[in-house]
């Protein structure tokens, strides 16, 4: 352990710091008694002692050597492993760790020499960065010494800066300082010192300190003491004027507001006094006028306080008297501007927000909720839904026509700046809609028992656009009113007769749905018209009756030219084709038959003619003449007959809704049958649900066991109640009311109805 002296054990780091080690004295005390007698007991031979070089004849050394191993480099392949053996560090008897360096200095150089061979630079530890501060900042103090001046390169002392008179009373704002101790204050200012030297000793001696340079001094100490204390009184008393500046300034504005609040308060004594005498039970149009004019001065007065002292609240409170006696005997409908013009006078001060204001909605404006969210209502809300609302919902429940929207739209007109959303949107969704869904359910054009037939929706409906909401003009949604009109449509034209001809209610819709008529026209008229030609249409070259196809060709405006090519070619042709076969086959004459080919293209107008699907028929039926003409006497035995299927058949992208005439089924003897296919059941549940004024509504949901879809089928407009049923085949099955799980076959009837709430 004596050899081992600069390696002891720290006692001043990590766990107790700055403390004395305990452990440290019986370390030093047992050093003897503890370590000595194990090193009488090891033994260490020469080759293999821990420390020092080993030997090259050493047994170890030559079996490294063969191994590869270059003595002075390190272990390993690639020589970077240890130099040297590891080294132990005793820690003394009973010490934690951290109170002595657990790494040697061997350690941290085999570190630092591992981290050149990789490339990067090693972090000194905590203790050595501490340790490197503390020698830069020992070198910033030594160095920044005067040297002679100031042994030990300690910091020189700072210079005391005295003041004169003059500045001490500069600095100090409105203080007066007498000559006479100017002057006695400014002796211990900068003088000419007098330095005396012992030539003996080479000391220099300063001259003591004099009685009148003794009361300068204190004279000074308690001038800038004084000034000290004067200038916290000037700061004091600045304080104190500016407080009571702002104090004047804030009572001269309680003044004015106490000003104002009479002026206020005499401004709503007035209005309670014409309110009072205001007569009841009439429209007074004076006190009305009295009234505005009151408020309207108040809110030019107060326009920036009207928040502050609840000047809407008090204008609703004004005119509440007013409008109770104006809607006792109001009639809506008749009278829709009673009271509107004072109303848009005060729209400011009653609060009406200009959020709900708006003559139409359209659709890219609408909002449902346009107020923003709260607990209650706005006192000028209030007084519309307990005034207003009750005699305007009662007209549009008992006297109003829905096939006359005027009224109800004028006094919507009118209203509509004044009115809040909720309220519009209450009138809309609970009143007016079901309404109008009602009418149109009732609205049967071919039904010949009605002795007056109703206006055409289209002159009813139209004006109400503007003032629905965009969910009620889209076919997107299934209780829309759009919607409804347009199942009413599909019913009418499933159940059209076609020998009335082309529907006069149909062509006002035609802008309104521009995607949705072609494909009603397509899947429920064009399949009627198919089957009137098959079953009316007769090719008699010697009495032609043209009644059916002049029929038809009435649809030619509502219909496109493909359609009509396409019902042509399946229904006309194969009868024209068979005919002419039939002649041809039996000693024909050719100048007859020329006359009657031409005759038949002149009965067809100039659109269908030259189109492409009717120009190969006629195209089709001078082949099959010129192919009789080359057989001669042999056409009656050799002409093949027509084909049942049209030659060219509409193209999918040409034909309105994707039909095409190939799709037309038809028989295998040549007869066609119906040009498109038949509609699906679901199709005949909606139809039926039309005609009766119901909904059929998908819910979004499937059975439970079978996975399929589900409906609800109800009388309201709002899309409640009903009963919810399934399609399975061509049956329909409804839920009971009562046990959810139990389903029940139902028939297209009154049974279903009932459940319905219809």
């Amino acid at each position: 352990m004596s050899g081992e002296e600069s390696d002891e054990p720290r006692t001043g780091g990590g766990l107790g710091f700055g403390f004395p080690n305990p452990g440290r004295r019986k370390f030093e005390d047992n050093e003897d008694t503890q370590t000595k007698p194990s090193h009488k007991k090891m033994k260490f031979s020469k080759d293999s002692a821990p420390q020092g070089p080993s030997k090259a004849n050493s047994f170890a050394a030559k079996m490294m050597a063969k191994m590869g191993y270059v003595e002075g480099q390190g272990l390993g392949a690639d020589g970077r492993g240890r130099l040297a053996p590891i080294e132990t560090q005793l820690r003394p008897q009973g010490a934690g760790l951290g109170a002595v360096r657990e790494k040697t200095k061997q350690a941290k150089e085999e570190e630092k020499r591992e981290a050149a061979f990789r490339g990067v630079e090693l972090e000194d530890s905590e203790e050595e960065a501490k340790k490197r501060r503390r020698k830069q900042r020992e070198n910033r103090i030594a160095g920044g010494g005067s040297g002679a001046s100031t042994p030990g390169g300690s910091r020189a002392r700072p210079k005391i800066k005295y003041r004169t008179a003059a500045e001490i009373e500069a600095e100090s704002e409105g203080l007066q300082v007498p000559n006479v101790l100017k002057s006695l204050i400014d002796i211990t200012g900068k003088e000419t010192k007098l330095l005396t030297s012992n030539l003996t000793t080479g000391i220099a001696i300063v001259p003591s300190e004099t009685p009148s340079t003794r009361i300068a001094k204190e004279a000074r100490r308690d001038l800038e003491a004084f000034a000290e204390e004067w200038r916290g009184l000037t700061d004091r008393k600045k304080y104190y004027d500016l407080q009571s500046s702002q104090i004047v300034g804030d009572l001269d504005t309680e003044q004015e507001e106490i000003r104002r609040m009479r002026s206020v308060v005499e401004t709503i004594q007035e209005l309670q006094q014409l309110s009072m005498e205001s007569p009841v039970a009439t429209e007074d149009r004076g006190s009305w006028e009295a009234i505005t004019r009151k408020l309207e001065s108040l809110e030019i007065d107060y326009t920036d306080d009207l928040d502050n002292y609840n000047l809407q609240e008090i204008a609703v409170a004004a005119i509440h008297p007013l409008f109770r006696s104006a809607m006792l005997d109001w009639s809506p409908l008749t009278d829709p501007t009673r009271t509107v013009s004072y109303l848009q006078r005060l729209s400011h001060v009653l609060g009406i927000l200009a959020s709900s204001t708006s003559d139409a909605l359209a659709p890219q404006d609408y909002q449902p909720t346009t107020l923003r969210p709260r607990k209650s209502t706005y006192h000028y809300e209030t007084l519309i839904y307990t005034l207003w609302l009750p005699p305007v919902r009662t007209a549009i429940t008992t006297t109003w026509d829905p096939h006359d929207p005027t009224p109800l739209t004028t006094l919507l007109t009118t209203w509509r700046p004044l009115l809040p959303a909720f309220i519009v949107s209450n009138l809309t969704e609970q009143l007016i809609i079901p309404r109008l869904t009602t009418a149109l359910s009732a609205w049967k054009p071919h039904h010949k028992r009605q002795h007056h037939q109703p206006p055409p929706p289209h002159t009813w409906l139209f004006p109400w656009l503007p003032h629905l909401p965009p969910h009620h003009i889209s076919l997107s949604h299934s209780s829309s009113l759009l919607t409804t009109i347009k199942q009413k449509l599909r019913s009418l034209l499933s159940a059209h007769p076609v020998p009335t001809g082309p529907p006069t209610y149909l062509p006002p819709w035609q802008p309104l749905l521009p995607h949705a008529i072609p494909h009603l026209l397509t899947t429920h008229l064009l399949p009627r018209l198919a089957t009137y030609l098959h079953t009316h249409l007769v090719i008699d070259p010697s009495a032609q009756d043209l009644a059916p196809l002049t029929t038809a060709l009435t649809y030619l405006p509502l219909l496109s030219p493909s359609s009509l090519a396409a019902l042509l070619a399946a229904e006309l042709f194969p009868k024209w084709h068979a005919i002419l076969h039939l002649w041809l086959t039996s000693a024909p004459n050719y100048d007859e038959i020329r006359e009657w080919f031409l005759w038949w293209k002149d009965q067809l107008p100039e659109p269908l003619t030259t189109h492409p699907l009717v120009a190969a028929e006629w195209t089709k039926g001078l082949e099959t003449i010129n192919h009789a003409l080359e057989l001669g006497p042999d056409a009656a035995a050799q002409l093949p007959p027509p084909t049942a299927e049209p030659s060219h058949p509409l193209p999918a992208s040409a034909a309105p809704g994707g039909a095409s005439a190939s799709s037309i089924p038809r028989s295998t003897n040549g007869n066609p049958k119906a040009s498109l296919p038949e509609p699906t059941f679901k199709d005949v549940v909606e139809d039926w649900c039309a005609e009766e004024g119901l909904l059929l509504m998908p819910l979004r949901e499937a059975h439970e066991i079978n996975g399929a879809p589900l409906f609800r089928v109800t009388a309201s407009a709002s899309g409640r109640g009903g009963v919810v049923v399934y399609m399975k085949g061509d049956v329909l099955w409804a839920r009971s009311k009562k046990d959810r799980g139990v389903w029940s076959p139902v028939g297209l009837d009154g049974g279903l109805v009932g459940l319905a709430g219809g």
